[in-house]
């Protein structure tokens, strides 16, 4: 949990770097130089990473996780499939299928660390509108931003360093909740804080949008003046870009809050052979969640004819999109909220099922062994008298 935390915390001291030198370079040194340094510096991170991949490597991989994943569910759904009658009777999970035990082609551990990350599904679904919103910095919030007087006491300040204020609240809360995890809650502890946390960061979402709709109405009474941005006179409203920093606030309060939470989680509740894949399942949900943001923007395009996501902002109204997807937002908080208490009995589960199954496995390699050995003891071209009366 702890390097959890201080992980989100560096990547986004990283991120407020990022986003004020190349700010500052794009503006005020070259425009295509602030294109140049990042594919540079992704560049010599990939040749670093290839050269000191064997030195990374602490551990050998043990078979193909993911192939073995995806064997389970299709050896589970066609065994269910023959056995469909007989499915309420003999297991208590359709992946129990799979098992040694019940005609599959896995042992018992193997299905079980699937059941846990199978488990995580509805975490991980529940992530996708989420991160609708969190998509709205790049879009919807760039274009309000853009939008909006950037001229600061004669100071130009650059779009993208806006970014940098959703990220302040993640550099103040990590080190915060990293105290308080570490004072008053134990590794032994349930796993309603967690759940909590994640709420929460869905209701600051929420009203992360709510606001941006709300401060769009407001930047619409603000009168217009004229503004040059990229070599092109806009019309823009007179009101500061300051002033939108409350939605940029709430969104870096709930990805300070989601983000370590949803990790934690997966550490804690998925055995180590299988948490490398419970990790790519998410981000192939976020993914999701980005594409879905995506979509709906053309859905509501297309079905507002260009009202509710303007190509103009001054002549649209995007605060209709935001208010949509804010009560989007909302069910899907309360949804998780409903479905949160699983988790709290995941830990108690996981201790008495999977432990249990995994102690009965040992206990079966353990004697397998020893019949091993006592087959070596029984033979006499390996070993001496003395050594066998040994």
């Amino acid at each position: 949990k702890i390097s959890n935390n201080w992980f989100y915390w560096l990547v986004n001291l990283s991120s407020a770097i990022v986003f004020v030198s190349i700010s500052y370079i794009q503006q005020s040194v070259a425009k295509n130089l602030g294109f140049l340094i990042p594919f540079v510096s992704v560049l010599m991170a990939l040749i670093t990473i290839h050269m000191t991949r064997s030195e990374m490597i602490y551990q050998p991989p043990e078979g193909n996780c993911l192939l073995t994943v995806w064997g389970i569910v299709a050896n589970a759904l066609k065994l269910c499939l023959i056995k469909c009658r007989y499915f309420s009777g003999n297991v208590t999970n359709w992946l129990d299928h799979a098992k040694e035990n019940y005609g599959g082609q896995y042992s018992e551990s193997q299905v079980e660390s699937t059941k846990s990350l199978v488990r995580l599904f509805p975490l991980f679904a529940f992530q996708i509108i989420y991160r609708m919103c969190v998509m709205q910095i790049p879009s919807g919030y760039y274009l309000q931003t853009m939008n909006s007087n950037l001229n600061l006491n004669g100071f130009f300040l650059p779009i993208a360093a806006m970014n940098v204020i959703s990220i302040i609240p993640s550099l103040i809360l990590v080190p915060f909740l990293e105290c308080l995890n570490t004072c008053l809650f134990s590794a032994k502890t349930s796993g309603w804080p967690i759940t909590v946390c994640t709420v929460v960061g869905h209701t600051s979402a929420t009203l992360s949008v709510m606001v941006a709709g709300f401060f769009e109405l407001r930047r619409k009474h603000f009168p217009v003046v004229e503004q040059t941005l990229s070599g092109k006179d806009l019309l823009v409203s007179s009101m500061p870009c300051v002033h939108l920093a409350p939605q940029y606030i709430f969104l870096g309060v709930a990805e300070a809050l989601v983000a370590p939470s949803c990790s934690f989680v997966i550490f804690k509740f998925t055995p180590g052979r299988i948490r490398g894949i419970a990790l790519h399942v998410s981000t192939l949900f976020s993914g999701a969640g980005c594409m879905m943001g995506a979509f709906l923007v053309q859905v509501v395009y297309t079905a507002s004819q260009g009202d509710w996501f303007p190509n103009v902002l001054n002549e649209g109204k995007l605060e209709r999109f935001y208010f949509f997807l804010a009560s989007l937002m909302m069910i899907n908080t309360l949804g998780f909220w409903f479905i949160s208490q699983r988790f709290n009995t995941l830990q108690q589960d996981d201790n008495e099922g999977f432990r249990g199954s995994l102690l009965q496995e040992q206990l079966l390699q353990h004697e397998k062994s020893l019949k091993f050995y006592d087959s070596i003891l029984d033979c006499p071209s390996f070993l001496s008298p003395v050594e066998t009366l040994l």
